[in-house]
């Protein structure tokens, strides 16, 4: 740890010496030649790494929810969650499907199951956790698709209780910056 602080000490004072330097030697063209060129480097620097950053901290453009894959979805939705201050527990290795667990700070639990554009209706298994209980309550369930959902789906989600159908533009809406529970109801 001090070696690495004593080198960036003395490089920050070679710095300083060179523009001092440059500024005795050409005037004040060099330190702002330096500055330009600072600049011009930040901000390079800082486009470069603004969408990784922007989708680490969990917000994704249209674009980008498009391009993905299931997997993909499941890491955008995961970050999306702890965005709005779910715990995203780790997914289990028995699951022959993608599926997202969550917690939040008030025990609620929430199991999200994505579903692909051409998969049939969901007269599928809905999301379960058996084991444990914990929390108030059955967990609430999400059903991510990034299209729409048919009259049907929407039936079949009331039928279910307790389970969101998140269609392609609540999808988008929430990749936006909205929170999840802030949506209000899909279809």
């Amino acid at each position: 740890m001090l070696p690495a602080l004593a080198a960036v000490a003395v490089v920050l004072c070679a710095v300083v010496a060179g523009l001092a330097v440059g500024y005795r030697v050409a005037g004040i063209g060099v330190p702002l030649g330096a500055l330009a060129a600072l600049a011009l480097t930040g901000s390079v620097a800082v486009r470069r790494s603004r969408p990784p950053a922007r989708r680490r901290l969990g917000f994704y453009t249209p674009e980008e929810l498009a391009e993905l894959d299931t997997q993909g979805l499941a890491l955008a939705v995961s970050r999306m969650l702890r965005r709005d201050g779910w715990r995203v527990l780790p997914p289990r290795r028995s699951e022959a499907r993608v599926r997202v667990r969550a917690r939040d700070g008030h025990g609620r639990r929430l199991e999200v199951a994505f579903r692909p554009v051409a998969e049939p209706l969901p007269d599928e298994d809905v999301p379960s956790r058996p084991g444990r209980p914990g929390g108030p309550g059955p967990p609430l369930r999400l059903v991510v698709h990034r299209g729409a959902f048919t009259r049907r789906d929407v039936q079949w989600a009331r039928r279910q209780g307790g389970v969101r159908l998140i269609d392609g533009s609540c999808l988008r809406r929430w990749a936006h910056g909205t929170p999840l529970n802030e949506l209000g109801d899909s279809p």
